[in-house]
Formats: structure tokens, C-alpha cells, sequence
């Protein structure tokens, strides 16, 4: 990029202005920043998956519905997860554009996915807290502290480590990963060698349910739980768009690495789900249900069995849990700016920077640590996974089935305010009912089946309404106006900065080529490009 001194011109701070900090938060990803190999992006998008909240979510399963069940539903989620997730991921490495920027042109409009962008934001700063939860509890009980400020040195720490963005990120991941994957199997390995019945016990555990059969209900329910990780195919997302061009020179690589950075998340987190039953199932009987479902309790058991010694098995049991806890919740934080960063710049016309929405979303997470989310668990995902899958769904559907089989949505992904419409009610609407619709059954008030189910309610409304709204519609709210941008790089006339095509559009207001970040935050225009124009259906 290049800047002209003219005091006419918008002008940024200097964290807007920085690509090291910024990580283009509100932009496509120009090629000249993509420099990163395709695995140096699968392992950073990889890193973030040491989370542990799979094994509070496993731990929490099992001791409420009993083995079978848990299992059951941690299977079913984790299929719906994988399948919902592998179109986003395809399109966001593709056009290298982030889950916000992908729903806009995705059936949702400029301003109908600001609510899509509070469901994400609600979804990092929701993990945060249940992450930071975990890593308090390992601080707290080896140093002895009192867990509420343990609760603040477990989300402050982060904020100076997730200011650098990708660049710093990518080399985090890629150094703590190998020793992550060995204190995560360590406990498994030596429980196994050391405690044979320890797989009987496990298999025959029954939970508060009081039943090792299968009951449909209860998996259900349990599946709910895990579907609230849906939504985590949007960090994904935020990596992916790093992903150089595809060619045919690396197609092979570019879409082994696509789908195991994307969708493939979630064969690590149903292991880790299911290593969490077992772990789980094994301490109840000594430390009771509340302990159970903490990671630190439940590494501890088997690290335990492997020194023998207390001081050393909880030194190694917490730093594993600060070195997973630290890699998720960067992710969790940059996720997170990335989401309140679109929302504020779009409703209010401001962009104070990427790092000012990390300390506000970062925040945000330990207010609901002080307020004890933790030992809430199954209540708040169960929720939130109502209105997530919602937005998935019809997300999902619009990329499969309007695109590619009913032609109707544009083959390509449009994101710039002055080309789409405020509203598209292709997605819009379908997600709004689904949400509602599965709130009400989610609290009982449609029976228990649909109480049990509600989560894949929501699923099957948003995604089946979506194509029926785009027919209904004719495709008539994607594309305001079609782009007149030609050459491959322009000067935007209202910043002065240089940027690709795909970042450019015509402003009718400045008389020039303007970028999308300019576009965005400009308050005088009243979207004047767009008078007089009425809606169109695509020709394909």
C-alpha cells in the first residue's frame, strides 16, 4: 500500500494502518499478504483446537447423560459440524474473505448480517470465558490463589499476545504444537497401561441418567451441547482466508489443507470429546460430578498414576493447560475483533482498530467468568447452539443449494456496502425463524421431543426456508449493483492507500474508485450510488 500526505483524505490511526496489527480485519486478503504456505495456515488454524472446553463439554456430557448417550451425541453433532462446515471453509479460502464478509454475500445483505456478527462475536467471547474458566482453575489451585483473580490473570494475559494478529499467531501454533500433542496423550496412555478395568468402568457408566441404553431423547439433548461448536467454523474462516491461490500446481494440497483446517477441526475435538468421557467417568466416584468436569482434574488422575508425586503431576497438568488455554484464546480474542470490528464499522461508521475490539471482547469474556458460565455449561451452549446452527444453516444452504444447484445466488462472494442491499431476506429471514422457533421449543413449550431436538429444528428450518425464500424472490436482493471496477489495482480516492481489484468498487459520491474499509465507514454518502436503482435477478 502507498499514502498520499492529503489533508483532505481519510486518514487511519496507526494500528489501522499496519497490516502486522490490522490482518486486513475488515477487508478480502490482497495476494501481496498471503505469504504464508498452505500448511503454515492449516497449522495455525489447527493450533487453536487445543482447546479445552471439549473436555469440560465431554466430562459435563457424561456425568449427565451416562456413556452411551454422550457418546451418541457427540457422534451425530460432530457429522452435522463437519458437513455444515466444508462449503464455508471452500468459499473462504477461495475468496479469501472471513465469515462475516462471507455471510454479507451469502443471502444475509450489508446490514442483515450485523446480527450474524453479534452471534459470532457472542460465540468467542462465550468460549473465552469457559477457556479462561479452565486455565483459572489450574492457576488457582497451583498457586493457591482466589479463583476470581485467577479469573482476571487468565484473560488479561492474552490481550498482549493476540495484538500482532496472523503473523504472530501462525509462529505461536506452529511451536507449541508438537509439545501440546504429547502432555494431551500422555495421561491417555498410562491410564490405559497402568488401569485396564479403567475401560470397563467407563463403558458401564451411566451418569445422572441412571442408564447405559440408548435414549434418543438424551443424546439429543446432548448433541444440542456440541452443536453450540458450530459457529467455530468462523475461526476457522479467519485463518483459511490466508490461504494462497489455488492452481492447479497445488490443487491436491491446497484442498487437503482446506478441509483439515476447516471442517477437520472437528475430528480432533470428537476425540477430545470422547477422551473426556473416559476421563471423566474414572474421577466421579472420587471427586464427585463438579470436579469431574474439570480438565484440570481430570489430567491430573492420570498424570498422577504416571509420577506418583503431586507436585509434579499438577506442575505438568497446569502447564499443559496454560499452553492449550493460551493457544485457544488468542484465537478466541482475534476472532472476536475481527466480528465487533464489522459490527461497529458498519452500524456506527467508526474503525478504531482491530486491537481496541480484543480488550472489548476480552472483557466481555471475564465479566461472564466472575459470573460463574463454567458451571453453567449445558444451559448456555444448549442455547446458544439454537441460534447458531440457525445461521449456519442457512449460510450452508445458500453457498450449496442457491449457488450451485438452483443458480439463483451469484457464483461469487459480493461483500462491498455499495453493492449489496441492506437486507436480503434469501437468509435473513429463514435464520430469524429457525432461531425463534427452536428458542421456544429449546424451553419446553413445544414438548419434550422438540425440547430434545431443538437444535436440529433449527438446522432443518433455516436450511430448507433459505432456497424457498431465493425462489420466492427470484434472487432479486444479492447484487444492488454490479462492480465497474476493471484494472487490477486502484488508488482509493478517499484514503489514498492502493488496493486490489476485489477490494475496490465505484463511488458516485467521491467521483472515483474507492475502497471497501472507505466505503464502510463513510457517513455523508447516504449510499447515493445506489438511488433510483430497483432490485434484479441475476442473469447467469
Amino acid at each position: 500500500m502507498k499514502e498520499e500526505n492529503t489533508s483532505s483524505r481519510r486518514k487511519y490511526n496507526s494500528l489501522v494502518s499496519n497490516p502486522a496489527v490490522e490482518d486486513y480485519s475488515l477487508r478480502y486478503v490482497p495476494k501481496s499478504f498471503r505469504k504464508w504456505s498452505e500448511f503454515t495456515v492449516a497449522n495455525s488454524a489447527l493450533g487453536g483446537i487445543a482447546y479445552l472446553a471439549d473436555f469440560a463439554i465431554g466430562g459435563s456430557l457424561v456425568v449427565t447423560y451416562g456413556f452411551t448417550n454422550a457418546i451418541w451425541g457427540i457422534i451425530i453433532a460432530s457429522i452435522i459440524i463437519f458437513s455444515t462446515g466444508l462449503p464455508i471453509a471452500y468459499y473462504s479460502a477461495k475468496h479469501n474473505i472471513d465469515m462475516d464478509l462471507l455471510t454479507r454475500g451469502a443471502g444475509f445483505g450489508y446490514l442483515g448480517s450485523t446480527i450474524t456478527s453479534i452471534i459470532y462475536a457472542s460465540f468467542t467471547f462465550i468460549y473465552f470465558s469457559l477457556e479462561g474458566s479452565v486455565m483459572a482453575q489450574a492457576i488457582s489451585l497451583y498457586f493457591g490463589i482466589n479463583i476470581r483473580i485467577a479469573y482476571a490473570i487468565a484473560a488479561l494475559i492474552i490481550i498482549p499476545l493476540v495484538i500482532y494478529g496472523m503473523t504472530f499467531l501462525s509462529r505461536l501454533q506452529l511451536y507449541t504444537q508438537p509439545l501440546w500433542f504429547i502432555l494431551m496423550l500422555t495421561p491417555l496412555i498410562v491410564i490405559l497401561n497402568k488401569d485396564p478395568s479403567s475401560l470397563s468402568v467407563w463403558t458401564s457408566f451411566d451418569g445422572e441418567a441412571k442408564t447405559i441404553q440408548f435414549n434418543p431423547l438424551l443424546a439429543g439433548l446432548a448433541a444440542g451441547v456440541v452443536l453450540s461448536l458450530i459457529a467455530q467454523i468462523g475461526e476457522q474462516a479467519d485463518y483459511l482466508r490466508f490461504m494462497p491461490e489455488k492452481s492447479s500446481r497445488n490443487s491436491k494440497k491446497w484442498w487437503l489443507f482446506v478441509i483439515l483446517a476447516g471442517p477437520g477441526w472437528i475430528f480432533l475435538g470428537m476425540f477430545k470429546q470422547i477422551y473426556a468421557t473416559f476421563l471423566a467417568s474414572n474421577i466421579v466416584s472420587t471427586l464427585g460430578a463438579v470436579k469431574a468436569t474439570e480438565p484440570i482434574y481430570q489430567f491430573l488422575f492420570g498424570y498422577n498414576l504416571l509420577f506418583g508425586l503431586p507436585i509434579i503431576s499438577l506442575t505438568i497438568a497446569t502447564l499443559f493447560i496454560l499452553i492449550s488455554q493460551i493457544k485457544i484464546n488468542v484465537t478466541n480474542a482475534y476472532s472476536g475483533s475481527l466480528s465487533w470490528s464489522n459490527f461497529f464499522s458498519r452500524v456506527f461508521h467508526v474503525h478504531p482498530g482491530r486491537v481496541m475490539w480484543v480488550m472489548f471482547n476480552v472483557l466481555i469474556a471475564l465479566t461472564l467468568m466472575e459470573l460463574g458460565v463454567f458451571y453453567e455449561l449445558n444451559f448456555v451452549l444448549g442455547f446458544y447452539s439454537n441460534v447458531a446452527i440457525a445461521w449456519i444453516g442457512a449460510v450452508v444452504a445458500d453457498l450449496i443449494i442457491n449457488k450451485k444447484l438452483l443458480k439463483i445466488s451469484p457464483d461469487y462472494i459480493e461483500f462491498k456496502r455499495g453493492h449489496l442491499y441492506k437486507i436480503n431476506p434469501v437468509g435473513f429471514v429463514p435464520m430469524v425463524l429457525a432461531s425463534v422457533i427452536s428458542i421456544v421449543a429449546f424451553f419446553g413449550l413445544l414438548g419434550p421431543i422438540a425440547q430434545a431436538f431443538s437444535p436440529f429444528i433449527s438446522l432443518a428450518i433455516a436450511f430448507l426456508l433459505t432456497p424457498v425464500m431465493a425462489i420466492l424472490t427470484g434472487g432479486k436482493y444479492y447484487i444492488a449493483r454490479k462492480s465497474d471496477i476493471v484494472n487490477e489495482e486502484h488508488e482509493c480516492v478517499s484514503c489514498g492507500f492502493t488496493y486490489e481489484k476485489s477490494d475496490m468498487l465505484y463511488c458516485s459520491y467521491h467521483k472515483g474508485s474507492i475502497c471497501s474499509l472507505c466505503c464502510t465507514l463513510e457517513r455523508s454518502c447516504h449510499e447515493s450510488c445506489k438511488d433510483g436503482l430497483k432490485p434484479f435477478r441475476l442473469t447467469r
